[in-house]
């Protein structure tokens, strides 16, 4: 991610929740951020290599995560890939962006992105930023059905360990054309690096604001912020820190113009551009925290319905009977069981390698043959009328 070493200093500020209230429907979603949800996507997204912006491991998580949100439901026609590419000496790499849109209720036209990149170097990656991709596919999984005024749009960037090249592409061709703005954003909320260390004493979250560049959007990024830390404090148990933006993927929006916010970690890990980038280095409960902050905070950004006595009541008992759902043996060998909390009339059940390739599509069966599984990680994805939900399995024999 960021690669200037120097980190602001700042203190925790006083939460001031006179203007943002506790709205319960927000919490309740916010609290359907699952550590198993979290946990298993930071596993698969550790298990998928070094992704470097051209390769095939980069290719494979791509892939991958266009998996993960046709297993939550969303459809071909709301994800778009956006190609692009930059030379480096004599070299030309070819990377691909991920958009995935939302539509809104009353502002279909004008979007609160939430975004952060996937490609890693040197090493996997986990908390730069398997962090902020876990947390993305977390928010989407609980907001895919849930009604906002403005329309939300889910990137995942690569080519930012280059430059940010991926983000510069998008900002440059796609928010803006020339010197005309296409796209009407109401605010970039950018999730980089907030895995932080295992062992450290991670209870707060360092909410990033414009300081820099062009002056006339600075108040709007403070006022973001300001709200950003709110929606933390109200929706998560995390305290917070402000501090700048800098070196990541929302600096391209910043510098058209754009309103820009961003989570980082306080307590710096420094072990991102390392081998030691790994799932067993990070805090996972932390990346859980802010994933539940993220959530509160998009639907105050994205002005969510405040239904609690009928959507969001709804949602919370169905994902009470997808998180009750368990596969096993697991590692598995010949055969595979998946027991579910209330027998479903109608389910079916996808396996993927970790490149995202589908394996096996199984309709109204509980009890798998998967003895032609070669030993390997795999991802299972049962699907019911109830929503869809993720589990990793590891064949052994």
């Amino acid at each position: 991610m960021k690669k200037i070493a120097a980190f602001l200093l700042t203190s925790v500020i006083t939460q001031n929740i006179a203007a943002q209230s506790l709205i319960q429907a927000y919490k309740q979603r916010a609290d359907m951020v699952t550590q198993t949800n979290i946990s298993n996507n930071l596993q698969e997204f550790s298990d998928l290599g070094v992704k470097t912006t051209g390769s095939t491991e980069n290719a494979n998580t791509l892939n991958w995560l266009k998996n993960k949100y046709l297993s939550y439901g969303y459809t071909a026609n709301q994800m778009v890939e956006d190609p692009f590419s930059f030379v480096n000496g004599s070299t030309t790499t070819y990377g691909t962006n991920l958009v995935i849109t939302k539509t809104g209720t009353l502002y279909p036209d004008k979007y609160v992105i939430i975004c952060g990149h996937y490609d890693t170097i040197v090493g996997p990656g986990v908390s730069d930023n398997g962090s902020g991709t876990s947390i993305l596919l977390e928010a989407a999984r609980i907001l895919k059905d849930v009604p906002t005024e403005y329309s939300i749009k889910f990137i995942h960037f690569s080519g930012e360990e280059q430059g940010l090249e991926g983000s510069y592409h998008y900002a440059d061709n796609i928010a803006y054309q020339g010197n005309t703005r296409q796209l009407d954003i109401k605010l970039v909320i950018n999730i980089d690096q907030v895995g932080g260390k295992i062992g450290n004493q991670n209870t707060t979250i360092t909410c990033e604001r414009d300081t820099g560049g062009i002056s006339s959007n600075n108040a709007a990024s403070n006022t973001a912020t300001q709200e950003l830390a709110t929606c933390t404090g109200l929706y998560s148990p995390l305290q917070t820190s402000i501090s700048y933006a800098y070196s990541s993927d929302y600096m391209p929006f910043e510098a058209k113009g754009y309103t820009i916010t961003g989570f980082y970690e306080k307590i710096k890990s420094n072990n991102e551009h390392t081998v030691n980038d790994t799932l067993t280095n990070i805090d996972p409960v932390y990346v859980f925290k802010v994933g539940k902050a993220a959530v509160g905070a998009l639907q105050h950004f994205a002005v969510a319905s405040t239904d609690a006595n009928n959507l969001s009541t709804a949602e919370i008992t169905n994902q009470k009977s997808l998180d009750a759902i368990k596969i096993y043996p697991n590692p598995a060998k010949d055969t595979l069981m998946v027991e579910m909390f209330q027998k479903e009339k109608s389910f079916s059940i996808e396996i993927n390698d970790m490149a995202g390739n589908r394996i096996l599509n199984i309709a109204n069966q509980d009890k798998i043959n998967v003895s032609g599984l070669k030993n390997g990680v795999y991802t299972v994805t049962i699907k019911t009328d109830k929503g869809n939900t993720t589990r990793k399995m590891v064949i052994e024999k």
